[in-house]
């Protein structure tokens, strides 16, 4: 207000003053970005652990509404970038876009916080359940694990429905599916064949399913949080845990090392996460002799009403398996084994991600793999898991009842799963 204001010179000079504390006052309310640390990540995603049912699908509608509509961490065309990068890579899908918003947001350590947040509570249930089944199995009968066996099917034909809308779309999609759960029904109980089904549905995507390379997208607000010297260094850990851990397993004779092989690579192998890893498993460690059918499909059928990832159930699976029997250590062998080759390849795709997702045989090696992964669920379906729920006729009713709550009904699936072991242990409580 100095030249040619109306006021005398000393009111004037009183409201330069107001004038410009008013204006410091208002950049000193402005809202400014605090900075997001691996704590704020870890309760972040102990929420979503603690109530996240419903599954992987389930998941990521929990994280989209969480981080992207509630707290604003991540864009949406980011957060779609994201969900791409974690279908295109093997693993859990969830839990790698977990580890993916806690790196973009505080770096490895939100990482690691990401990743303990969302499976602390499932895999605190599944070791808990793994170290008392065997009483309750004995206090109440075998009607309660029919019933978890029964619900763990219906669970699995529903996943195979809903990914067959998505992922084997089209007679060819539908062909490579078809042509994946015909060639392992005739191939059982072999870890081998699943890796070459999905390598063959991989060819056969990347010459018939080829599309045109989209242009680029905006991507300002998911800067890389890793350098490529780091992200390679990830990659190559990736590949040589892969190789050294089965050597220093037989080579050392640890059981610890062989659990943690077996695990890591299922970790590495398991394409489209979820109800996915159910075969694999069941060929790693059933097949073995490591643990009967009726208590893995036990286990399997109990994380279905739980929050959190499904591949927690790796935790109950090491707790309860024979090959060393090593109780809670084992369960958290198996579990830290299993989500580690998803930590290391999320780390190390991250910053080549989005020039290659742009890329159009890269979409078509993606098409081809997630239409052969419907075709290795739907034959999980028929073998193990029918063949292990279904006793006599009247479990097929049972199993369309269920499948009808979940499908039909929209039940949710914790909901399925504890009123048909409920129900099945009251009307049932003897062996079947």
């Amino acid at each position: 207000m100095g030249v040619g204001s109306p006021y005398p010179p000393q009111i004037a000079s009183r409201l330069d003053k107001a004038a410009t504390g008013f204006h410091l006052g208002a950049m000193d309310a402005a809202p400014v970005a605090k900075a997001v640390t691996p704590l704020d990540v870890f309760f972040a995603f102990l929420k979503q652990g603690l109530t996240a049912f419903g599954g992987p699908v389930a998941h990521i509608g929990y994280f989209r509404r969480e981080f992207v509509e509630r707290r604003g961490w991540i864009s949406e065309a980011a957060f779609a970038d994201l969900l791409a990068l974690c279908h295109f890579l093997p693993g859990p899908a969830s839990s790698q876009m977990g580890m993916a918003i806690g790196l973009r947001q505080a770096g490895l350590a939100g990482a690691l916080a990401a990743f303990a947040g969302f499976t602390l509570p499932a895999a605190v249930a599944m070791l808990a359940f793994a170290e008392f089944a065997p009483g309750l199995r004995g206090l109440i009968g075998d009607g309660w694990m029919h019933g978890l066996q029964v619900a763990a099917a219906a669970v699995v034909a529903q996943a195979v429905v809903q990914m067959a809308r998505t992922l084997a779309r089209g007679p060819i999609r539908a062909g490579i599916a078809i042509g994946a759960a015909a060639g392992l029904f005739l191939v059982r109980d072999s870890a081998a064949a699943q890796v070459a089904a999905l390598a063959v549905g991989g060819a056969f995507g990347l010459a018939l399913l080829r599309e045109e390379p989209s242009p680029p997208s905006d991507t300002a607000d998911a800067a890389p949080t890793v350098d490529r010297d780091s992200a390679l260094i990830a990659l190559g850990l990736f590949a040589a845990l892969l190789v050294a851990l089965p050597f220093l397993a037989g080579w050392l004779r640890n059981p610890g090392l062989g659990l943690a092989s077996v695990f890591y690579r299922i970790g590495a192998l398991v394409f489209g996460g979820g109800h996915v890893v159910l075969p694999l498993m069941e060929r790693e460690v059933v097949a073995r002799g490591w643990l009967d059918q009726d208590t893995f499909l036990a286990g399997y059928g109990f994380v279905q009403a739980l929050p959190g990832p499904l591949f927690s159930v790796s935790a109950y699976v090491g707790a309860t398996q024979s090959y060393g029997p090593m109780g809670v250590t084992g369960g958290l062998i198996a579990l830290f084994a299993i989500f580690l080759p998803s930590l290391l390849l999320v780390i190390g795709v991250l910053p080549f991600w989005d020039q290659l997702k742009r890329e159009g045989w890269a979409r078509g090696l993606v098409a081809g793999v997630g239409a052969t992964v419907v075709g290795v669920l739907a034959a999980a379906l028929w073998d193990p898991v029918l063949m292990t729920a279904v006793h006599r006729r009247a479990d097929w009713a049972l199993v369309a009842a269920a499948f009808i709550f979940l499908q039909i009904a929209k039940a949710p699936p914790w909901l399925v799963v504890l009123g048909f072991a409920g129900a099945t242990g009251f009307f049932l409580p003897q062996s079947i």
